[in-house]
């Protein structure tokens, strides 16, 4: 390092262009650094999530999780893994070895369990494998509270805010927590089948074959082709009521003889509410390696427009934003530097007892 102290006491504009440069590279860099809560890093940790509606704990581990954990058993690089089984859910979360590259990990479990689809119940859904990633984690949760009917509600937020917010530049996927969607229900009195002689596997093919769209072909007109389709979807919830089932003595039996329909949402699986009134919350989780406080700070540029175009009667509000933590964390960070390079000056200054030579070394 002598000839570098040789160079600079020779030649001071050359050793004061180097001292600018690396000022001015520092400062860009300080500036456009993307920041985030925990750095970026890739775990070797993979989880298989199973899933069969109406199925018991015992079930679900004797027909899905020891199948799937036999079959992934046998990759290679293993460390750990663990398995849980509940009503209708089945996790197996596999830990391999740090060197284990997380990507090929993945694509090896899921060659496995390939070959083990047609051993898993009929009526359970395929298995789907996820790669840990720190990312995942919501950064922002807004929480829209309304006094309306949930269903309502649901519907409102996914045609006028959910959309518009996918759009914001690094979002990666908006998911709702409480809301319900639309569902039309059929309740079927088991006496009123008796009497009819029908089964409950009737009525639901009666309720298929009527309501549906299909292809219905082509149709050529001199120079024109002209594309046909069956319109036989029912676009009016009264309109179940009329659909026949079969027919009887020469009279038909429709889903009113036998029960009723009820327009309403799907049974709930979670639940939200803001001030004690019943809410949709959106959680917004961020793209791969986007910067989390410009992120966040434009979904809200956006929800701040969306807002104004919403009913009157809407709230929204900010739940959980992981930005305000960031920028607290970059706050002290500042302050801390700036405080640490006082106390340098003056360790400097105390030490040479020359105001020259501390602002140099400053």
């Amino acid at each position: 390092m002598q000839w570098l102290a040789e160079i600079c006491v020779r030649r001071p504009v050359f050793a004061t262009v180097i001292v600018l440069f690396l000022t001015v590279v520092g400062g860009f860099s300080f500036f456009t650094l993307g920041v985030d809560r925990f750095p970026k890093i890739d775990l070797p940790t993979v989880s298989v999530q199973t899933t069969n509606q109406g199925a018991s704990p015992e079930q679900m581990e004797s027909e899905v999780t020891d199948i799937i954990e036999g079959a992934v058993n046998t990759v290679p690089g293993i460390d750990e893994m663990r398995s849980s089984s509940s009503q209708g859910r089945s996790n197996v979360t596999i830990t391999f070895n740090l060197e284990k590259d997380p990507d090929v990990a993945t694509q090896e479990v899921r060659d496995k369990l390939s070959t083990i689809i047609n051993r898993l119940p009929e009526t359970a859904d395929p298995p789907v494998v996820r790669k840990s990633d720190p990312d995942s984690q919501p950064v922002l949760i807004f929480a829209i509270s309304a006094p309306r009917n949930v269903v309502e509600l649901t519907d409102l937020v996914q045609n006028q805010i959910l959309e518009r917010i996918e759009n914001a530049e690094g979002v990666g996927e908006v998911q709702i927590f409480g809301g319900r969607q639309r569902e039309i229900k059929i309740y079927v009195n088991p006496d009123r089948l008796r009497a009819f002689n029908l089964s409950v596997t009737e009525v639901g093919n009666a309720l298929r074959a009527q309501n549906q769209e299909l292809p219905g072909g082509s149709v050529k007109e001199g120079s024109r082709t002209l594309t046909l389709r069956t319109l036989s979807k029912v676009t009016d919830v009264k309109e179940f009521n009329e659909i026949v089932i079969t027919s009887r003595n020469g009279f038909p039996v429709k889903i009113k003889d036998i029960g009723r329909v009820e327009d309403g949402g799907v049974e709930p699986s979670s639940t939200a509410s803001l001030n004690g009134v019943q809410s949709v919350s959106l959680a917004i989780r961020k793209q791969s390696g986007s910067n989390t406080v410009e992120l966040i700070a434009g979904v809200k540029q956006r929800m701040a427009e969306i807002v104004p175009t919403l009913p009157p009667d809407l709230k929204v509000a900010v739940t959980r934003d992981q930005s305000e933590f960031i920028e607290n964390s970059l706050q002290a960070i500042e302050e801390h530097l700036i405080i640490g390079g006082i106390l340098a000056a003056v360790v400097v200054f105390l030490f040479l007892w020359n105001i020259r030579t501390t602002i140099i070394a400053a």
